[in-house]
């Protein structure tokens, strides 16, 4: 969206002109994060999990660099290196411990800036592109994640590299050759870690390349804000700096303090202690489960245990475990609703906080849980609820509820609509 108020980069030393003219980066940032950039004075702090997803990314990049210095992707020596750096290398303990912790921090303010999305309508027009993309950011994490966590090559990692490879293999005809393409072979081994650290290297560069295209799609049409009504005038609008970098920095400290404190007081808290075991093919652990953030879908994939007439129980569940993503790319046509905000749909609100959140909640639990009854049969009832709340709640909410009154400008919504209009000035 073009601001005609916005105001303009002017560079004034003689050097910054000459570099505007050749190569004009300043101009870039200064528009992009700037003064240059007007966002919607009204933002609340759920739109800062977006800048705490980019320092997420850039400490995973930086750490994962010097830990690849050290790593060795041989399936014989890789627990072996991954101990060295811990023991051996300068700082190795704390590096390894960030970049594992790291991922999951990256996943929890990701999973809370995919809500915020959800509750606040991010995804309507005209940022329908900026929600796909930020699909696709997903979509390429959750493959880095499970790439990376092969890397140590303990027994978690090893089995779970098994199962999760081998739920390809329910696939149809092409299952078993895209199971053997990707292992490099018929089970985990030497070739399967050399082609995931190689992969695990370079996708954190490829969501960089869409994390370009998000932030420049959101630069378009301009951030979203909690009315969900555009902005119409200079006054809806502040410059992203100061205001919304000094906002930013403050919780990003809040932030980096959490994640030190996890780093050096509680490293393992979010791991798996099988994880400290070398890898042994012939020793299947009693419980096999992912990391944390993928057991909502790992709890969907599990609740699937009977054939539906001639589909087997296990493509089913491989089917829905991918759904339960993909069916995000046509949230913003499933959703007909006018009115973006939740604030503004009283009962979209509540499917919302009173469904799919406790249905995502149950889902996190049931994931990390034993595949054993209630909690098989528990994982069903969510699975259900989740699938229904994107197909069928959402559709029939949009098109029968009736919103409350919008206010008239983002300015109304943060000043208040006066009654009466102002006395004139006294002479």
């Amino acid at each position: 969206m073009s601001f005609p108020w916005a105001k303009t980069y002017n560079p004034q030393h003689p050097f910054t002109k000459w570099m505007d003219e050749r190569l004009p980066v300043p101009r870039l940032v200064y528009n992009a994060v700037g003064s240059g950039y007007p966002v919607p004075r009204n933002l609340n702090y759920w739109w800062n999990f977006g800048f705490m997803a980019l320092t997420c990314l850039a400490l995973q990049i930086v750490t994962g660099i010097i830990l690849a210095m050290h790593y060795a992707a041989n399936a014989g020596v890789a627990f072996d290196s991954v101990e060295h750096i811990m023991r051996d290398v300068n700082w190795g303990w704390m590096l390894r411990y960030a970049h594992a912790n790291g991922a999951s921090a990256f996943f929890i303010v990701i999973y809370i800036h995919i809500f915020r999305g959800f509750y606040y309508g991010s995804y309507k027009a005209p940022r329908e592109m900026v929600w796909l993309l930020g699909v696709v950011i997903f979509l390429l994490m959750m493959a880095t994640a499970f790439m990376g966590y092969v890397l140590p090559w303990g027994q978690m990692s090893f089995w779970g590299a098994k199962v999760i490879t081998g739920l390809f293999g329910a696939i149809p005809l092409v299952g078993e050759p895209i199971q053997q393409w990707l292992l490099g072979g018929f089970a985990p081994d030497n070739a399967a870690l050399n082609r995931f650290f190689s992969l695990h290297y370079l996708l954190p560069f490829v969501i960089v390349g869409v994390v370009v295209l998000h932030i420049w799609a959101l630069h378009i049409p301009g951030s979203s804000n909690p009315t969900g009504v555009e902005v119409k005038s200079e006054s809806d609008t502040v410059p992203f700096y100061p205001f919304f970098i000094a906002k930013d920095g403050w919780t990003l400290g809040a932030f980096l303090f959490l994640y030190t404190a996890l780093v050096f007081f509680a490293p393992n808290m979010l791991g798996h202690p099988d994880n400290y075991i070398p890898a042994n093919p012939m020793s299947t652990p009693a419980h096999i489960v992912p990391e944390w953030y993928f057991w909502p879908f790992y709890a969907i994939l599990r609740a699937f245990t009977f054939d539906f007439f001639i589909v087997p129980a296990k493509l089913m569940g491989v089917l829905a475990m991918f759904g339960a993503i993909l069916v995000w790319f046509f949230l913003p046509w499933l959703d007909k609703s006018p009115v973006r905000s939740g604030n503004y749909r009283p009962l979209y609100r509540k499917f919302f906080w009173f469904g799919l959140i406790p249905a995502m909640a149950a889902l996190f639990y049931l994931g990390g849980a034993a595949a054993a009854e209630p909690y098989v049969m528990l994982s069903q009832i969510a699975a259900f609820y989740y699938f229904a709340h994107f197909l069928i709640i959402v559709p029939i909410v949009s098109s029968i509820e009736r919103p409350e009154p919008l206010p008239f400008s983002i300015t109304e919504a943060v000043l208040g609509h006066d009654e009466k209009p102002a006395s004139a000035p006294a002479a």
